[in-house]
């Protein structure tokens, strides 16, 4: 209510075309899982973000899980697309797609654990499946893999790959590599560190060998 004037004021709605509300949903999602976490994401917290009506994302989404699952897919294709950007430069090295990898999540914290929160997904949505198939393609690509039909080894080193990658960049996003550094020789930075384990994995070794 307006005290001077004893008139009520209501908020007025941001107008979008039918496209581009959905879109701005996504959006305004995407801000407030970043500002707020997981835990403050509400279908009615992206709506006020977005500065529609509260019922705007259940008729775009359905329910708070649609929403995120939508999220997650969207967060997928950019993804598989900033991996498809590193292997396919001219002067790509072997490990940049990794290097990709991490940077997209250091970049997107909450939406890259978003992204693999099976538990608050739609794992049966066909938009968020296709969007995973891509991104995998392109990890795949990484290891110089064809994108299908790989054997049970190339799927092995695609397999063997991701899950140092990831597993580093969990840490990461944790805080656990702070101090890794400091057990290393005076001047190490963590992109040595990084290219240490790199160089360790492709001598099929995760550090010195025991001499018996």
């Amino acid at each position: 209510m307006d005290f001077y004037s004893g008139k009520i004021k209501f908020m007025k709605s941001t107008p979008y075309h039918h496209g581009a509300l959905r879109d701005a949903l996504l959006a305004a999602a995407e801000t407030v899982l970043r500002r707020d976490g997981l835990p403050g994401m509400t279908l009615r917290a992206a709506a006020r973000e977005a500065g529609v009506s509260h019922a705007a994302p259940t008729h775009h989404f359905g329910d708070l899980t649609g929403l995120l699952t939508a999220l997650a897919a969207d967060g997928f294709r950019r993804f598989g697309e900033a991996l498809r950007a590193a292997v396919t430069a001219p002067d790509a090295r072997r490990w940049d797609g990794a290097r990709a990898y991490i940077a997209f999540a250091v970049a997107n914290p909450a939406l890259f654990q978003l992204m693999f929160r099976t538990d608050r997904l739609d794992d049966a949505n066909e938009s968020l499946r296709a969007a995973r198939l891509h991104a995998l393609q392109h990890i795949a690509a990484a290891r110089h893999m064809p994108a299908t039909d790989l054997s049970v080894a190339q799927l092995g080193e695609v397999l063997g790959g991701w899950a140092l990658v990831h597993g580093y960049t969990l840490l990461l996003l944790d805080g656990r590599l702070a101090g890794l550094p400091r057990l290393a020789p005076e001047g190490t930075t963590a992109d040595a560190l990084l290219d240490a384990m790199f160089a360790a994995a492709d001598a099929g070794r995760a550090g010195p060998r025991r001499h018996d």
